[in-house]
């Protein structure tokens, strides 16, 4: 399907490219995503989410492989493949999630033999996804393994994560040529 917001192309004038350049790593050298390029038509939007997702992912207090199981299951139960595979691309192997860990953050309800840590991580965004809550057990669970300000930080990467899904659904952000795919999922 074709992007219903086409993405911004260069030449970008110079506060676009100022902007552009906050949403990419340091020294990247890479195109801003697709993504980023599309929010830019709207600045303070930009800004704003620029802001948080800088928070939530250059200032984390989770451990990597959360804060990407958080990721990747909510982007997944979210059906957003693009930023799906961004993520699986990205940060999957700095995050020790091999093949099998990634492939059962596509199925919901799912926790694929995960150790009980990732286990509980993917059943809070299954829980939150489907409920807008979470289970007295699931909680205390994740209680007795994170700190309060890591459960805060947990439902706002859902959180967030679910609004850049629906960005990037709903206006239709073409995939990167190097991002990662949803795997196919056996008919068993």
């Amino acid at each position: 399907m074709a992007a219903r917001i086409a993405p911004l192309s260069p030449p970008y004038a110079a506060d676009v490219k100022a902007s552009l350049d906050k949403w990419m790593p340091p020294g990247s050298g890479l195109e801003p995503l697709k993504l980023f390029r599309t929010v830019a038509r709207h600045p303070l939007l930009s800004e704003r989410m620029r802001a948080l997702g800088s928070a939530l992912l250059g200032r984390s207090t989770l451990p990597l492989r959360t804060r990407e199981l958080l990721i990747l299951r909510t982007c997944a139960r979210c059906h957003a493949e693009y930023e799906w595979g961004v993520h699986v691309s990205a940060f999957a192997a700095a995050a020790g999630l091999d093949d099998d860990a990634v492939r059962a953050t596509t199925r919901p309800g799912d926790t694929g033999g995960a150790p009980l840590g990732d286990a509980l991580v993917l059943r809070l965004v299954d829980e939150l996804h489907d409920t807008g809550g979470v289970s007295d057990a699931t909680w205390t669970g994740l209680a007795a393994r994170y700190e309060a300000s890591e459960l805060l930080e947990m439902l706002a990467v859902a959180g967030f994560y679910h609004l850049i899904s629906f960005v990037v659904n709903g206006a239709r952000i073409e995939p990167e040529p190097w991002a990662a795919t949803f795997p196919a999922l056996s008919k068993g």
